[in-house]
């Protein structure tokens, strides 16, 4: 993608005017800088002048702004890129100011227009050279007034397995740390290869690198359409206008748990759904709004890049923004993404009594607060129609007339619900409190359990029904059901209330033998599925007092520091239940910490409603569930589990208690999408014999009863060219997904052998370069790393041990004279004199040893002195094939590995010598640097590759060869 042709793909077009709100293509060979450049100075410094009077009056005080800018970028290397990029960001949004006034008076300093974007210059180049600790091309780079905001990387499909994730690689792994200075003005940076198109902030992990949709995207079409489409996103994305918001209204610095400060960007649900909030304020002609996004969708960051741009529109006149939690303490995500941010002119309150004084004295901030305050709410609190309401969790609103009483109190203010969970026609309260008519459904803006799974904000869920004789019957369920009341999600007090009134269920529930029986296969499941994958679970049981028995009975298993319960006690509770269980606030976000931290002991949380909804913990896999919930507070528990984390690729459920025994029942829904929201992993083992068969389609023919070597490489001759090697990636992923989830599942047994097959085949033929391919060429996961390597037999390591020869070798044989060592010795001789048969000088060694075998038969010659010869044939032998090394002293590098690595083989040059050399070359090549030989660096750097390279031909135990290699590699690269 360079050249001009970028215009027409991108759908980028001249502009009319010089500074027209569109992207000019400009080469990048027409600009005026030096490759450690990455400000245009004299566009930016143009700019200044342009959009700052006081500059206009004296041009020079343009290079005091740009000395200041320079400063930033030069600090990135002892700042670290995200520090750097906030600093830009505030000069980028005019928040910074100089004393150009008059009598040196501060005035705010505008790099860009927000205004009139029409205003701003918009460049786009291509081959953009930066030099920095080293040199780098970026495919793309857009810039605003000379600033680079974007850096886009164009891959070429050269291969089907190549992705936009590959290029996403080379920025995020490659670009950020070589050239981070480029980085620090960095709005968003995207990769693309032509099909798909992602895009992510600085630093942004890249498995939450996110896709751009527009909005009422017919998917199959975009499917279809193929470039042309990915060609509308981008366009649609990247235009200035948007470009603009993003920098302005949907960019976050926030602190994470590591007390890291990081840089996060919206998705487009986000971006949209908060802007259809904007939006409707400003038309100001509905007062109302639904918001449904699907459970870890990112609600709490929707609602912060609401108030954010709300706040800052001049229209508004300061408004004043409300964000309603419906929870018992004001300690929730939402809180805690809010303080994180940093984001000014916040206050949270507990009492309706300063709640009220703050409207009443006509506060304009954020004012964070709970939902059920507003019950002893006076009419008319604050009639001013520019108050906007946001509630939290808004299906919970039908509790009574909370609805009505906050529309009395604010009259004229704008009320927006948002819900995780899909809200029931019959629930009337919330769809007259939020609802408005004239929006399609009832909802202003949707994204749906299928779009988060599609675009991969969240992770699709699987129940596991266990010991299903411990299942509550059906009859019984039904009547709890019945009983428990989906309006109030039941504190823990009210579940153990709850439980007292069918004491017959709870004796059943809490039984000792049945608590045994579970917590022993909670154990042995949790060590077995979930334990060697790095993850972490969390127990939900009937009430408090069973939390406790299942605390006690899971200690018999694990360290008392690998469970804690996470109750909350009231002033009823006797005193040494409280003594031993209460925990305060504090100690509560101990735990939480700890339960994130991966290398903590803490492995369970055991709880009964307590972070059951607005608890955020990506490491949270395994939901273990034994009590009575449905609709609105199940769905929200199992979404606790569908949260992104390296490695995981979906939340699971295991129900003890038999919610799921009928499916359709437990979450009743209007909504029929909701149904499918979770799976029987059972189904998965339905799709396993096909999918194998799938996998093992692409080696017709081929015996996978030949080990080792030539098995591998029967294999790989099956599958000869990039598109089969490909083709077959993409079926061993499906297979390898299923194989992760289900595994240690007895039904694996039968088609073990040939998926470790199928497995060493797949590490054998991964592209060598580490930037191809990545999205299908992926990282294998724990479980089939563990039965490959459980599996190696020594043996075929030895069968290429007997290949290797050098001096070091012969001297120790001679030293330690082994008969077995003398059998290998021999072969390596016979094979070395075939390969060069017609040299003379080999001819008469051959007969040399031909001579010293017969000696040894007819007993004229002791075993040891036998071996003893042999060393000094074998000398005479590497002596000869060093002359005849010399002739070849002018070997292109390949010529000469080729060459190595042939001393293993037959005379017959296989295909598998001309891989091995082929993928070292590519490798080698890659990270060599001139000088390289000379540096400690660059001579790690190379055996890491070589090492790798080895390692996928079950070669990197080789010493011997791996030091020849090394030796070739040195003298010829």
């Amino acid at each position: 993608m360079s050249g001009k042709n970028l215009n027409s793909v991108l759908g980028f077009e001249e502009p009319k005017t010089e500074y027209g709100a569109q992207w000019k293509y400009i080469s990048s060979s027409e600009l005026n800088r030096s490759v450690n450049e990455v400000l245009l100075e004299d566009v930016l410094k143009t700019a200044l002048i342009r959009l700052n009077p006081e500059i206009a009056e004296n041009n020079e005080l343009a290079d005091e702004v740009i000395y200041k800018l320079r400063a930033i970028l030069i600090s990135v290397n002892t700042e670290g890129l995200v520090r750097a990029n906030e600093e830009f960001f505030k000069w980028m949004c005019g928040d910074k100011t100089m004393p150009f006034g008059e009598n040196n008076r501060h005035v705010p300093i505008r790099l860009i227009d927000f205004e009139d974007i029409h205003n701003n210059s918009y460049l786009i180049t291509n081959q953009f050279r930066v030099h920095h600790r080293e040199t780098k091309i970026p495919d793309i780079v857009l810039l605003i007034n000379g600033i680079a905001v974007v850096i886009g990387e164009a891959k070429t499909p050269i291969r089907p397995s190549v992705s936009w994730l590959d290029g996403a690689h080379e920025i995020h792994d490659i670009y950020e740390n070589a050239v981070p200075q480029l980085f620090v003005p960095n709005i968003l940076s995207f990769a693309t290869e032509g099909k798909t198109f992602y895009y992510g902030g600085i630093r942004t992990p890249l498995e939450f690198w996110a896709p751009w949709r527009l909005e009422n995207d017919d998917d199959n079409l975009a499917k279809k359409l193929g470039l042309n489409e990915i060609g509308k996103e981008l366009s649609d994305l990247l235009q200035p206008k948007r470009l603009l918001d993003i920098l302005q209204n949907f960019s976050l610095f926030t602190t994470n748990k590591k007390k890291q400060r990081i840089k996060v960007l919206c998705r487009y649900q986000q971006y949209e759904g908060a802007n259809k909030i904007v939006d409707r304020v400003l038309e100001g002609k509905i007062k109302k709004g639904l918001i449904w996004h699907f459970q870890g969708s990112g609600k709490s960051l929707l609602m912060v890049f609401a108030a954010q741009k709300l706040r800052r529109i001049q229209e508004l006149k300061s408004p004043t923004v409300i964000v309603l939690v419906d929870r018992t303490d004001l300690d929730t995500q939402i809180t805690g993404t809010f303080n994180a941010a940093d984001i000014a002119n916040v206050i949270t309150t507990e009492s309706i009594t300063e709640l009220q004084t703050f409207l009443e004295r006509d506060t304009r901030k954020i004012i964070i607060s709970m939902i059920h305050k507003f019950r002893d709410a006076k009419p008319n609190m604050n009639s001013r129609d520019n108050i906007i309401v946001l509630v939290d969790e808004a299906h919970r609103t039908q509790e009574g007339e909370l609805a009505r009483q906050m529309r009395a109190a604010l009259p004229n203010a704008f009320l927006f619900g948002l819900t995780g969970t899909p809200v029931n026609k019959a629930d009337k309260n919330t769809f007259w409190a939020f609802g408005a008519e004239e929006d399609q459904g009832g909802y202003l803006s949707r994204y749906t359990f299928h779009d988060s799974i599609r675009d991969g904000a969240t992770l699709p869920l699987h129940f596991e029904p266990r010991l299903v004789d411990v299942h509550v019957d059906k009859e019984t369920i039904d009547k709890s059901f019945k009983e428990f009341k989906e309006e109030a999600a039941l504190s823990d007090e009210e579940a153990d209330a709850l439980n007292k009134k069918s004491a017959k269920m709870a004796a059943f529930l809490k039984s000792p033998e049945r608590v045994a029986k579970i917590v022993e296969d909670i154990a042995k499941h949790f060590n077995e599925k979930v334990l060697p994958h790095g993850y972490k679970a969390m127990i939900v049981t009937p009430d408090r007092y069973a939390c406790v028995q299942y605390k006690e009975e899971l200690d018999k298993y694990f360290s008392v520091e690998s469970s804690k319960i996470v109750i909350s006690t009231s002033a009823n509770d006797d005193f040494e239940f409280k003594q031993k269980w209460a925990i305060d606030k504090s100690q509560q976000e101990k735990i939480v910490d700890d339960f994130n931290n991966a290398n903590s002991e803490l492995k369970f949380l055991i709880v009964t409603a307590k972070l059951l909804t607005g608890f955020d913990a990506p490491i949270l896999q395994t939901l273990y569930l034994d009590k009575s919930i449905k609709d609105h507070t199940l769905l929200q528990a199992i979404c606790r589990t569908n949260r992104l984390y390296p490695g995981k690729n979906f939340g699971r459920i295991v129900d003890y208690f038999g919610v799921f025994d009928d499916a359709a029942k437990a979450l009743e829904f209007d909504e029929e999408s909701v149904k499918q929201i979770i799976t029987n992993l059972n189904e998965l083992k339905e799709q396993l014999p096909s999918a194998m068969k799938k996998a093992l389609d692409h080696f017709e023919g081929v015996d996978k009863k030949v080990s080792g070597f030539e098995g591998l490489e029967l294999a790989q001759n099956a599958i000869n060219t990039d598109e089969k090697k490909d083709a077959f990636a993409k079926d061993f992923k499906q297979l390898s997904k299923l194989w992760e989830s289900l595994s240690p599942d007895s039904i694996l047994n039968q088609y073990e052998e040939d998926y470790r097959w199928l497995s060493q085949v797949f590490e054998s033929v991964r592209p060598s370069s580490d930037h191809v391919g990545k999205l299908l060429w992926f990282s294998l996961g724990a479980q089939t790393t563990k039965l490959i390597h459980e599996n190696i037999h020594v043996g075929e390591v030895h069968q290429l041990e007997e290949f290797v020869l050098d001096a070091d070798v012969i001297e120790d044989i001679f030293n330690n004279p082994d008969p077995r060592n003398a059998k290998k010795l021999e072969k390596i001789l016979v094979k070395r004199f075939k390969k060069n048969a017609g040299n003379p000088k080999f001819k008469k060694l051959s007969e040399l040893l031909e001579a010293l075998r017969d000696k040894a038969e007819q007993g004229l010659i002791t075993s040891i002195e036998f071996v003893k010869e042999l060393c000094k044939l074998a000398k005479e032998t590497l002596l000869a094939e060093k002359e005849l090394e010399a002739q070849f002293i002018e070997k292109t590098p390949q010529a000469a590995l080729t060459e190595l690595f042939l001393e293993l083989k037959t005379d017959q040059t296989p295909a598998v010598v001309e891989r091995i050399v082929n993928d070292i070359d590519a490798i080698v090549r890659q990270v060599r640097f001139p000088g390289w030989q000379k540096t400690a660096s660059g001579e790690r750097e190379v055996q890491k590759s070589l090492r790798q390279a080895l390692l996928k031909y079950k070669l990197h135990k080789e010493q011997v060869l791996f030091d020849r290699a090394y030796e070739y590699i040195k003298e010829y690269y």
